[in-house]
């Protein structure tokens, strides 16, 4: 159940004014995405929202593409947490205000860990819950959508991470600039987009990284 905080549509008049912020209801935004219901049930196709507030269509995205992981891997714990990290990988989003960021981080991670749970019970394993909350801390940026710089330091430009699955269990993560991924005029042109297709625009990443096991994403730096 949704709960009362969660389908507020205005937090204060002065949030409203400051930043425009209208929390979108869960009805509209079922009814958005239904629009493009092909591209949520796909469990790679990837999701961006410029100012996410606390997740609301987020939520719901992941909420679909779990339910596709479900059906078609649950019968395999490994395959179920291999793909269940994809659908969390593909999905992104960037928020002026921090306690919109901490809260739809917490959203995300709560809605996976909680289908993790039903389904394996005292079985779930710690480094992958690790690995979804180390993405989604990489994917979900305190940043301004419009300035394509982060708040804690505006000289920073918002730096999104790539995660592709490589050799079944296996990652390659590449970082991109967010400036450059606008280079795409597609991307312009949509507050809410997905895949554009094979042949969309990417541009030379910034960084890359040696490819690494799933459930270890979480300590690769560190090694």
């Amino acid at each position: 159940m949704t709960s009362q905080k969660q389908e507020r549509q205005v937090v204060s008049k002065k949030r409203v004014t400051d930043h425009g912020e209208v929390y979108t209801a869960r009805q509209e935004v079922n009814a958005m995405l239904d629009l493009v219901k092909h591209e949520t049930a796909r469990i790679e196709s990837r999701f961006l929202e410029p100012a996410c507030g606390t997740g609301n269509f987020l939520v719901e995205i992941l909420q679909r593409k779990l339910h596709v992981v479900d059906v078609r891997y649950s019968k395999s714990q490994l395959e179920y947490e291999r793909y269940s990290i994809l659908a969390v990988s593909s999905i992104y989003g960037i928020d002026i205000l921090k306690d919109n960021v901490i809260e739809c981080k917490k959203r995300l991670l709560d809605i996976f860990i909680e289908k993790y749970k039903s389904l394996y019970r005292e079985k779930i394993k710690n480094e992958c819950v690790a690995s979804a909350q180390y993405i989604l801390d990489k994917n979900i940026i305190w940043g301004d959508a419009l300035t394509l710089k982060t708040v804690s330091d505006e000289s920073h430009p918002i730096i999104f991470s790539e995660w592709s699955p490589v050799n079944g269990s296996m990652l390659k993560r590449r970082d991109f600039a967010f400036e450059g991924l606008l280079d795409h005029e597609g991307m312009k042109e949509l507050p809410l987009f997905s895949d554009l297709g094979d042949d969309v625009f990417i541009p030379t990443p910034v960084q890359e990284y040696p490819l690494v096991h799933f459930l270890k994403v979480a300590n690769a730096e560190q090694e």
